[in-house]
């Protein structure tokens, strides 16, 4: 049981502790306040809950529970840590006088805190010996904050008013310089006691201006930015800019609050502005790039020359987001121009770059670009609006195109060259007498299939007159001689398709006519010729190669690896038709294949 020190036996009129002992829990839990007691050696005896809801914990009770106090930790308003033998209730039980309107600082157990406001009595005998003390605390951390607020709004509005980059001052109603702030003195050069005080029009150069300043503030208007001139200390005038309004008491104009500025410098800012804001534009307009700005909103303000060109349209300022026409993405899906990149940097307040678009002019033509839109911003960091800047990539996208298409083909060739390399060694090593007669044979096909990759190689694999293929197949293996070999023909340019069969094809013959044919003898001729003959979805190309002048030709037994390699290029690769005549005069050999009707 909870063991009550200081209370006698005798029965009488109980102390004011002895009661307090009395009501017991129930009773001391119907006050709206925080209470506890505390015997005369310092030991918790009674408190209520609402002192243990602001401690945040429930004390133990009597020599082996808390003392002085409930709470977890305490400090002094300071922040200071308070030992609890040092606290209010403490120094009351030891001095035995009360504490009125003491404050410390309660920390909880979950490290929140408090500023308690207590009020501690001590409870006496009837013979005026201390038996305990009652303390009464309240959280008053809102009225702290409320104090502190107050406290530091006034310090602000009091420091805002006398150390304003500002000039400020406060004129009666009557004219006189009520107060004046450390900017407002420095702006004018006077000191406090040679300006406050004073009529104010004693320092206006116009007197109907401050004449008209007053009665626009004394009838209830507001002065927005009002130019007047003012004279300074050292006798030089001051352009200002004065902002005011006044303050009425009882519907009396009792004063002005007015602020002060020196435009003289905002004049030449201004002027630096605009100089600055026209040299930009004539910067921005000689850009070979496409260069629009906008507002905030993302309409038009601004867009040079490059993008009238390039949007093939004339803008209209406040055009919304972008000065093209329509807007694709690179797959060609429609992208709504509130969705364009110019749109997303304005609303993301965000720079955007890796992207590209595709613009469609007018006309129906479209521009690949890749957009730069970059928001801008004021000396506050506010978004006032962006910057953008169109780069036509038609050229790289092109050259995109141009390689990959190239890479594409290379490899195709590649694998066309090495099939064909491969089908030229089985099929002589097939045909040959002997080892060194394969090897010589298919050392020459090798070197005329090398001299059509150099030829392509020049044409960057791109079309390459038949002339010109044939004289480069044909003189490394029969020489120039122009009175025995003629070459002839339309004029028309091959794909490297066309150039690698016909390569191959001429060079057997011209092997053939070297080896048996016109050209073994000194008195042999060869003809060249060719033709092309437009088709509804084409053009036919013929070709007839004659010998005459030769050795005796009879037809071969067999039909020869040459023969064949000849029907595989033109038949099979080409599309075509081949005949090869072996007649007495001369080898007769013709061949035609469609091709693309493109001319020389």
């Amino acid at each position: 049981m909870l063991k009550v020190e200081g209370v006698p036996k005798d029965i009488g009129v109980p102390s004011e502790y002895e009661s307090l002992i009395a009501m017991g829990t129930h009773a001391l839990n119907a006050i709206p306040g925080a209470i506890y007691l505390c015997d005369r050696e310092g030991w918790l005896v009674r408190f209520n809950s609402e002192a243990v809801n602001l401690w945040g914990r429930t004390p133990a009770l009597g020599e082996h529970g808390d003392r002085f106090c409930g709470s977890y930790r305490l400090y002094t308003t300071g922040g200071t840590p308070l030992a609890v033998d040092e606290c209010p209730m403490a120094s009351t039980l030891k001095a035995g006088l009360w504490a009125r309107n003491q404050e410390v600082l309660i920390e909880r157990p979950d490290g929140s805190r408090f500023v308690a406001l207590m009020n501690i009595r001590t409870l006496r005998d009837q013979h005026g010996e201390i038996q305990g003390a009652i303390n009464c605390f309240q959280d008053v951390s809102l009225h702290h904050a409320i104090a502190e607020e107050l406290r530091r709004k006034s310090s602000d509005l009091e420091d805002f008013f006398e150390n304003s980059a500002v000039g400020l001052h406060i004129v009666s109603g009557e004219g006189i310089i009520l107060r004046a702030n450390k900017a407002e003195l420095a702006l004018l050069g006077y000191c406090a006691d040679e300006y406050i005080g004073r009529h104010i029009n004693e320092f206006h150069v116009d007197e109907p201006v401050i004449g008209d300043i007053l009665n626009k503030l004394g009838s209830g208007d507001c002065l927005n930015s009002y130019p007047a001139r003012l004279r300074a200390r050292d006798g030089s005038i001051k352009h200002v800019a004065i902002t005011s309004n006044g303050r009425f008491e009882d519907g009396k104009f009792f004063n002005t609050r007015c602020f002060t500025i020196d435009v003289t410098r905002v004049h030449a800012a201004e002027t630096e502005r605009q100089e600055s804001e026209r040299h930009m534009r004539n910067l921005l307009e000689a850009l070979p790039a496409a260069v629009y700005t906008t507002d905030a909103e993302g309409r038009i303000t601004f867009y040079n020359r490059a993008a009238v060109e390039l949007s093939g349209r004339t803008p209209q300022l406040g055009d919304q987001w972008c000065v093209t026409w329509k807007l694709f993405n690179t797959d060609g899906s429609y992208l709504p121009h509130d969705q364009c990149p110019m749109a997303v940097a304005l609303k993301e307040n965000r720079s955007i770059r890796g992207v590209e678009a595709i613009a469609e002019r007018p006309d129906g033509t479209r521009v690949p670009f890749a957009p730069y839109p970059t928001p801008l911003h004021d000396g506050n960091g506010n978004l006032i609006g962006a910057i953008n800047m169109l780069v036509d990539i038609t050229e790289r996208k092109q050259a995109e195109d141009r390689q990959k298409n190239l890479i594409d083909e290379l490899n195709h060739r590649v694998k066309n060259t090495l099939a064909t390399v491969q089908s030229l060694a089985a099929q002589t090593a097939r045909n040959a007498l002997d080892a060194k007669d394969g090897y010589t044979r298919f050392e020459g096909r090798l070197l005329a299939l090398s001299r059509a990759h150099d030829l392509l190689t020049k044409r960057h694999w791109g079309l390459t007159p038949l002339g010109v293929l044939a004289h480069e197949v044909l003189m490394p293996v029969l020489g120039a001689e122009p009175g025995r070999i003629r070459i002839t023909g339309d004029a028309i340019e091959v794909d490297t398709r066309v150039a690698l069969s016909l390569t191959m094809t001429l060079n057997e013959l011209a092997i053939n006519a070297l080896k048996y044919g016109a050209m073994f003898t000194e008195t042999g001729t060869l003809s060249v010729d060719w033709s092309v003959q437009p088709q509804p979805n084409g053009a036919l190309l013929t070709l007839d190669w004659r010998e005459q002048g030769g050795p005796p030709v009879s037809t071969p037994a067999r039909e020869g690896l040459g023969s064949r390699l000849m029907k595989r290029c033109i038949e099979r690769d080409l599309g075509g038709s081949f005949e090869l005549d072996f007649a007495p005069e001369g080898v007769h050999c013709r061949f035609s294949f469609m091709v693309a009707e493109n001319k020389a």
